[in-house]
């Protein structure tokens, strides 16, 4: 946040300056069209800083001054570039941020992997831990005594969801309230996993990245990040049964729903 407050300083002393030059600046902001007004240029100013923080945090300088420049002279119609130019000049940056933001994205995917390869190597340690072929681990944390889900079955299931640090990113019981959700509709991870449960059963999911979400970013969950979910299975319905009934969850982020290929 260190880099936001001087971005925001350098933003605000700029803007002072220039309109301290105006007569107007010392009066009271009382009516409706004044308010209107200045909410507009808070506004911008708002999406510009924003717009700075977000490229001096992948390492792309601005020049603050100049923005505020750039901005001033534009709207007094004396802007010192041409249209074109100034679309040839942002288009140029616009391709070093998605270069900046690639590599970013590519250091966070290795490092995840690296921390749930090394959380599944320890976890797979544990006596009451089993690792299917395809590689996801489960735990028997209650077993029930119901029916078992089909591929093509819906279920309504409470869970918990974690990263491998802990971090969780989704949590049914926090809300007091089950998804209910076509199996197909999910991650690999949990299509596999909840076939293994006996209705009324709680299982503990570790998926890796590649039956979850592989190198994607989906909400505060990392590309390449291992899942783990504590799942209990409520209820295992055949397609079309109870159709006049509750409908089908909206997910949210959820941290399950498919990657696209898997619907």
């Amino acid at each position: 946040m260190t880099n936001m407050t001087k971005t925001s300083l350098a933003v605000i002393t700029g803007l002072s300056l220039f309109v301290s030059g105006f007569s107007m600046a010392s009066e009271e902001i009382s009516s409706d069209l004044q308010k209107e007004s200045y909410s507009i240029g808070a506004s911008l100013g708002k999406y510009v800083s924003s717009q700075i923080y977000g490229q001096t945090q992948l390492g792309i300088d601005v020049d603050v001054d100049l923005v505020i420049q750039g901005v001033l002279d534009s709207l007094k119609g004396e802007q010192k570039f041409s249209d074109e130019e100034i679309l040839t000049l942002l288009n140029q940056r616009a391709e070093q941020l998605n270069s900046a933001r690639e590599a970013r994205d590519e250091r966070i995917a290795q490092a995840s992997l690296k921390a749930g390869k090394d959380y599944l190597a320890n976890n797979k340690k544990n006596d009451q831990v089993t690792e299917t072929e395809s590689g996801l681990q489960y735990e028997v944390l209650t077993m029930g005594k119901g029916r078992k889900a089909n591929p093509q079955d819906v279920v309504t299931v409470h869970y918990k969801g974690t990263l491998v640090d802990g971090t969780e990113f989704d949590n049914t019981y926090e809300r007091d309230e089950p998804n209910r959700f076509a199996l197909m509709s999910v991650i690999e991870g949990w299509q596999e996993g909840i076939t293994l449960m006996p209705e009324g059963s709680t299982f503990k999911l570790s998926i890796p990245a590649e039956l979850a979400y592989g190198e994607k970013q989906v909400g505060i969950i990392p590309p390449g990040s291992t899942l783990i979910f504590e799942v209990e299975l409520v209820k295992v319905e055949a397609p079309g049964e109870n159709s006049h009934g509750m409908g089908l969850s909206g997910m949210g982020m959820g941290g399950m729903i498919g990657k696209g290929k898997a619907h």
